[in-house]
């Protein structure tokens, strides 16, 4: 409300800054060839805006209802142009002390005619630029609008569709890991007790982050070790693992699971299927205004049906480019003897306290 408030004491301002400029212009030209004074030809110039600017307000508004085939804005020009007149003669009136004696005055009625037909050759095309200034205002205010809410609706349809991608991220992450646990207590170890207390802790420390838009690459470097301690601890003779990363690194954000996603990727497809196990390293640093991740693996290497990015790295890189747009990258290239190096870039971006 205060601001229809404020929007409506700006328009009328602005309204009363032409009407009078105007007004003031005609005056001056009238003052040169009336006997009256200049200040007495102002006045009435003055009377005569003001009488149609009324007009214009009034009809603007009221009646709120129009016939079809009245336009709102025919209406208008035909009460400025009617207004004019009455307006013309009721400044003359006032400016004589309220007597109708100057109707016998012929030079005042000359004077009287020459303010009423300039004002109504002239006030109407002044009224219909107003009228187009303001359905231009209008339209901008509208396309405004517009672009306002199909940019609501696109940042929900991101949001929701950002939401989507790391549900899909949970469970896919849950039972693979769930799924290690299971398989060290089919085979009875006597690791098995520990690793279940370790991934125990390691869930509630990350499952509250899944819920969360944004972590930071501190929080998936912790992760993503604590992940690693629990795989080490399923295959310690077949995993090794080191992590380097710049402490400027650590307070930029990223999607959840980010990290681990690829950390993940590498012990799954990397380590898991090679029988002497490898080595993981994990290198976090700042290049170019960019973060760039990498996860190395000396495992068995990219097999012929893994040339295409799996469905976690995929929609790991949907992740990314909804949440950052252009300037992200996921790549994967090959280490030599074997093993595989997963590559990320995106901006960097630190995290808001």
């Amino acid at each position: 409300m205060h601001f229809i408030t404020r929007e409506c004491v700006r328009v009328l301002a602005r309204r009363l800054k032409y009407t009078l400029g105007f007004a003031t212009l005609f005056g001056l030209v009238l003052s040169l060839t009336s006997v009256s004074p200049t200040m007495v030809v102002l006045q009435r110039a003055w009377g005569v805006g003001l009488g149609a600017l009324l007009a214009f307000c009034i009809l603007e508004r009221w009646p709120r209802n129009l016939p079809a085939w009245l336009a709102r804005w025919v209406l208008q020009l035909i009460g400025v142009v009617l207004a004019i007149p009455f307006a013309a003669l009721l400044a003359y009136w006032i400016g004589t002390g309220g007597s109708f004696g100057f109707l016998q005055d012929t030079m005042r009625v000359k004077g009287l005619a020459s303010l009423s037909l300039i004002g109504i050759f002239f006030a109407p095309w002044i009224a219909l630029g107003a009228i187009v200034r303001q359905r231009e205002a209008f339209a901008r205010g509208q396309q405004s609008a517009f672009e306002l809410e199909r940019s609501k609706l696109e940042r929900e349809a991101l949001e929701a569709r950002m939401r989507l991608l790391q549900a899909q991220v949970q469970p896919h992450f849950l039972f693979n890991t769930l799924a290690n646990v299971q398989a060290l207590v089919d085979t009875g170890s006597p690791k098995a007790s520990h690793v279940l207390g370790t991934l125990i802790a390691y869930l509630r420390a990350a499952v509250p982050l899944l819920d969360e838009p944004f972590s930071t690459l501190r929080d998936e470097l912790a992760l993503a070790r604590a992940y690693l301690e629990l795989m080490h601890l399923r295959m310690p003779d077949r995993l090794d693992y080191v992590i380097h990363a710049c402490e400027e690194s650590n307070a930029m954000r990223c999607p959840p699971l980010t990290l681990l996603t690829l950390v993940e990727n590498a012990v799954r497809h990397g380590i898991d299927p090679s029988e002497e196990g490898g080595r993981i390293e994990i290198h976090v640093q700042l290049w170019q205004q960019r973060c760039r991740v990498l996860v190395s693996d000396t495992g068995v290497g990219l097999q012929e049906t893994g040339h295409g990015l799996g469905t976690g790295l995929t929609t790991l890189r949907e992740r990314l480019q909804l949440s950052f747009g252009a300037g992200t990258g996921l790549k994967l290239t090959e280490v030599r003897p074997h093993g595989v190096c997963a590559e990320l870039l995106f901006p960097a971006q630190k995290s808001m306290p």
